[in-house]
């Protein structure tokens, strides 16, 4: 007889498989009706980890928004400060105000 293929996983991957296999099993009442239960069981084991996946993204995303915020802002003081310092520099005509607007979108890029 073939030894049990879990037995080569790390202690780690063994615990973490056990961790979806429980998850599973909330869907026992529906793989157990299916004709091969072992794929029915695979695939009640993905709809578990995309459920989480899906978890996961909501809270990332609830917690970047705030990230996204300060950026915005941050950007805006940033395009506020070259055009101080560049108008303070240059002191532009009304003919150099294109090219210094030009100046400025140049160095926000950076």
């Amino acid at each position: 007889m073939r030894e049990d293929w879990k037995e080569f996983l790390s202690e780690d991957a063994r615990r973490e498989l056990q961790e979806i296999l429980e998850m599973a099993r909330r869907h026992r009442p529906a793989y157990s009706q299916a004709d091969d239960v072992r794929i029915a069981q695979i695939w009640s084991a993905l709809i578990e980890l995309r459920k989480e996946i899906k978890e996961i993204r909501e809270i990332t995303e609830k917690v970047a928004a705030p990230f996204k915020a300060i950026v915005e802002v941050g950007e805006k003081e940033k395009r506020r400060a070259i055009e101080r310092i560049v108008t303070e520099i240059i002191r532009p005509t009304t003919e150099q105000k294109e090219s210094v607007q030009k100046l400025i979108d140049s160095l926000m890029k950076f």
